[in-house]
């Protein structure tokens, strides 16, 4: 039963559409950058998040130029991409919802702080959605 349940997942997997950090249809759905507010009401503030779908989580981090090879070697890992300018930004495609929003916040937080570094917030981007038919 258990053979047939991963089948099944993964022929499910296969029908998703994939979705990738870079690809160029993405648009930002939400905003988190005000350390007060809680990541379920920025979700919740937001009307073009839509939580049954991919999306991408990507954090702002001003991280010193000598340690982005380390946050690299740490996050690699987990799937997470770096993208390196003036501010950081580390993304990867996960299940958006306030539970992980808020797990990866402080993650990324206690990263930048160990690296000499500030966590700036979050955004989060989707594939705009397609007009009702």
């Amino acid at each position: 039963m258990n053979l047939l349940r991963r089948l099944r997942d993964m022929l499910h997997r296969q029908d998703e559409p994939t979705l990738s950090v870079d690809d160029p249809d993405l648009a930002v759905v939400v905003e988190a950058f005000d350390i007060a507010e809680a990541d379920s009401a920025a979700l919740a503030r937001s009307p073009r998040w839509r939580p049954d779908e991919p999306a991408v989580l990507r954090h702002h981090v001003r991280i010193p130029d000598e340690q982005v090879e380390r946050a690299r070697e740490l996050l690699a890992p987990d799937g997470w991409v770096l993208e390196e300018g003036e501010v950081t930004r580390i993304s990867r495609v996960q299940k958006l919802d306030a539970l992980h929003c808020a797990q990866e916040r402080s993650r990324m937080a206690s990263l930048a702080q160990r690296l000499g570094g500030d966590a700036l917030g979050w955004d989060a981007l989707q594939r705009p959605s397609e007009p009702a038919r």
